[in-house]
């Protein structure tokens, strides 16, 4: 080996201690808020397959994150809609119930505290009348009943 000043090769292209570069993270790189390094970890823990791939983390991450904007995007919606500033369990299951493609990925859960659309039955609503000048027949009757009583 030569031995003239050169550096070895664990030194990592770093001569006398220079400074050190910061260690930027994974979700940096991809440009996600989901931590992709704490999801390949579980990725890894759950046993879902014997390996895993360097881009896994990253798709799940950035997928997850979706999700959770487009859910918190319609919440934040329905909030402002209730003259509300915090989002509850009502707002995201209105979000997400009143949303034709979430409301089919969500179809078999249950939002605690999230209540149900509100929804008549058209049966049970009262009959339109037909004429606005025509009164109803109902009241004469209830009119003449209620002497009779006294």
């Amino acid at each position: 080996m030569e031995t003239g000043g050169k550096m070895k090769k664990g030194a990592g292209g770093r001569r006398g201690g220079g400074p050190k570069k910061k260690p930027v993270s994974r979700s940096v790189k991809a440009g996600l808020q989901f931590p992709v390094g704490r999801i390949g970890r579980f990725l890894k823990k759950g046993r879902y397959a014997q390996r895993v791939g360097t881009g896994a983390p990253v798709y799940l991450a950035a997928v997850l994150e979706y999700l959770a904007a487009e859910v918190l995007e319609l919440a934040g919606n329905a909030a402002r809609d209730n003259k509300k500033n915090r989002i509850i369990p009502r707002h995201v299951l209105l979000a997400v119930r009143n949303d034709e493609e979430l409301g089919k990925l969500l179809a078999g859960v249950t939002i605690a505290h999230g209540g149900v659309l509100p929804n008549i039955n058209p049966v049970l609503l009262p009959k339109k009348q037909e004429k606005a000048g025509k009164e109803p027949t109902k009241s004469p009757s209830k009119a003449t009943k209620s002497p009779k009583k006294a």
